[in-house]
């Protein structure tokens, strides 16, 4: 959990810097995933810890001499390898992501359920809940869940709106536990 808040706290930051310097480090930072996920010795390189910091930090000058890469995103990458953070960069990424879809407007989620199709009206009716909870509609995908005994589940984010009867047979068995 530590991890995750970390990583957010620094995509926040570097999407304030963007923002304000009218950058697509998202784009910048996507071609930098690319380069690493093309090679497993690169990502070893970068993520393990066999190497040191001074040969990472040599490597990446060969990527930035050879990829052109704003200011900015060599300077967060540089400033996460310096600060012993850089193994947090795929999270950071990932975050990163999710806050520039939410400025958007626009995020995605999953409605899982026991049926192999949702009815289209308790979808909009999901939809406006949602919104109302999120203060923007998420585009939702429907998941066919073979767990699921009956009713449904919808995830976004961290929000999770869960009306499954197996979540209902829980609570109950909970509240005669409590008794």
């Amino acid at each position: 959990m530590k991890a995750q808040k970390i990583s957010k706290a620094y995509a926040k930051a570097i999407y304030e810097i963007a923002k304000d310097n009218k950058l697509s480090l998202v784009k910048e930072l996507t071609d930098f995933t690319e380069l690493i996920n093309k090679s497993s010795n690169l990502e070893n390189v970068l993520f393990l810890d066999l190497f040191t910091n001074s040969e990472k930090s040599e490597v990446l000058e060969g990527i930035f001499s050879k990829v052109k890469f704003s200011n900015e995103t060599t300077s967060f990458i540089k400033f996460l390898l310096q600060e012993k953070r850089l193994s947090y960069f795929p999270t950071i990424f990932k975050e990163l992501v999710v806050i520039e879809d939410e400025a958007k407007g626009f995020l995605k989620g999953t409605v899982e359920g026991s049926e192999a199709a949702i009815d289209q009206k308790l979808l909009s009716e999901l939809q406006a809940l949602l919104e109302k909870k999120l203060g923007f509609s998420p585009k939702l995908e429907y998941k066919k869940n073979e767990k699921i005994t009956a009713g449904f589940r919808a995830t976004v984010q961290d929000l999770q709106v869960d009306a499954t009867v197996d979540k209902q047979l829980d609570q109950l068995k909970n509240n005669f536990l409590t008794i």
